[in-house]
């Protein structure tokens, strides 16, 4: 086991023992909300950091320096909206983030340079397996219409539409 793997480990286990810091007395008051502001009041027993107080942020919770930052499997994550700025880039140190305002037509031609190139993509949204599940759904749904418009002639075609029809709707 690396040092890296080593120091995500016990980052993992530190955010497990981590409590949810929450402002004081949001429990208690609708109009206080749960996001954290430091206390302040004269007697508070969170200020004064004693045990029956809530607990509150401090240095001890955070995480290994080496690592912090990163992301959980390790890697570093970069966000990328155009193949130039995968050219500085080593597949064995970064992760991909692909920009959610890339088209369909721009987000797959990126998806499929960098995989090539061995990155790993973090946000592509579905599974390899979903994928080829989908491509196969679209193939055979394809294939369906081809043979049904094989199987229509020209003389139904032709028999559907009569001249009299045609001229009585107008």
């Amino acid at each position: 086991m690396t040092e890296k793997e080593r120091l995500l480990e016990i980052r993992k286990n530190m955010k497990k023992k981590k409590p949810s810091f929450r402002r004081v007395e949001s429990w208690r008051y609708v109009r206080v909300k749960d996001s954290w502001r430091k206390a302040r009041g004269i007697d508070s027993q969170t200020r004064m950091k004693t045990k029956s107080g809530v607990k509150s942020p401090s240095i001890g919770y955070r995480t290994p320096k080496k690592i912090r930052g990163l992301h959980p499997s390790g890697y570093e994550e970069v966000r990328v909206e155009m193949l130039s700025d995968l050219q500085n880039l080593n597949p064995q140190k970064h992760a991909l983030k692909i920009s959610r305002r890339l088209g369909a037509k721009k987000r797959i031609e990126l998806i499929d340079y960098a995989q090539k190139r061995n990155f790993k993509i973090l946000n592509i949204g579905i599974t390899q397996r979903e994928m080829e599940e989908y491509d196969a759904m679209l193939e055979s749904s394809i294939e369906g219409l081809d043979e049904e418009d094989e199987s229509l002639d020209e003389e139904d075609f032709e028999e559907s539409f009569d001249e009299e029809d045609i001229e009585d709707e107008d």
